[in-house]
């Protein structure tokens, strides 16, 4: 298939790679020349432009930051018209429900086809073509885009037949991710603080009853600078927010999300939104805490 791909960022990048890997044409198009470079090497194109990258594709795969930016490649950015008709959006963007409910219809109006299928994994998962998406749409969509996840992914999970499903299993997912780093960052804080050696939080954690795959995961980086992220801070100040928003406009309590969201906005106010999203240790060390990074 010819593809056209926007967004080509941490796990962008490695997920256009993954469709190169797997015998598809792939031009893509990114604000950042170190990420269009990063594509050519692997073996696809770069595009001057979303409208020239969407020419004449039979797909359009999105991974940009939100619905806004997803709007501005469609609309703006001219990638839309530039889709024959019939062709594929598969839409891999955290947004809120509606706004995917919203994209996903006027795409259909203009005779193509779309799916909602946001993802999780991380770089990581990204970089082994071992992500998870989260998708919803028509029939015809999975059909078209069944073939292009499963060169990028994993597991592949149906959520509904319409746009909207998708990203509300995302939103649900990102919850729990939140809430889990939160934790994570808070647990590996506070015996710092009281003494313990982070390592040694750490390694205890992850053969015990209170570790967690976020803890395993993101607890070496705690350790560290942050200053290569894989998934910034500021991406959870995103994502709870669409969970607060969302839990306020369906009467929902959500009282430890919202604490969650208090984590990453003090982490993201201080001046380190940009970091890996390991670096929400930073809240605590900015409130006189011990540092839980090791002295460089």
């Amino acid at each position: 298939m010819k593809i056209a791909f926007v967004g080509l960022g941490a796990m962008g990048g490695p997920m256009a790679a993954a469709l190169v890997n797997a015998g598809h044409e792939v031009a893509g198009f990114d604000l950042s020349e170190d990420s269009l470079a990063r594509l050519e090497t692997a073996g696809g194109s770069r595009a001057p432009s979303v409208s020239a990258a969407c020419n004449g594709a039979d797909a359009l795969v999105l991974m940009v930051v939100n619905a806004m930016q997803a709007q501005s490649v469609l609309v703006d950015g001219g990638g839309l018209d530039a889709l024959p008709e019939g062709a594929l959006v598969l839409s891999s963007v955290t947004m809120p429900p509606e706004e995917a409910v919203r994209i996903g219809a006027d795409v259909t109006k203009s005779g193509r086809h779309f799916l909602d299928a946001p993802v999780s994994g991380g770089a990581v998962g990204a970089q082994n073509a071992a992500l998870t998406f989260m998708a919803s749409g028509s029939d015809a969509a999975f059909a078209a885009a069944r073939p292009l996840m499963e060169a990028m992914g994993q597991h592949v999970f149906e959520c509904g037949d319409a746009p909207g499903a998708g990203s509300t299993m995302k939103m649900v997912h990102q919850l729990a991710a939140g809430c889990n780093l939160a934790v994570a960052a808070e647990v590996m804080s506070f015996g710092t603080h009281l003494g313990l050696d982070p390592q040694r939080v750490l390694d205890v954690l992850n053969v015990s009853a209170g570790g967690s795959w976020m803890i395993g995961n993101r607890g070496p980086r705690m350790m560290t600078e942050g200053q290569e992220a894989t998934s910034a801070v500021d991406i959870f100040v995103k994502d709870l927010g669409i969970v607060l928003d969302s839990a306020r406009q369906n009467r929902f309590p959500v009282p430890v999300s919202a604490a969650a969201l208090q984590v990453f906005l003090g982490t993201s106010g201080a001046g380190f939104g940009s970091l890996d999203d390991s670096q929400a240790t930073r809240f605590y060390e900015a409130m006189g805490g011990k540092r839980v990074r090791r002295e460089s």
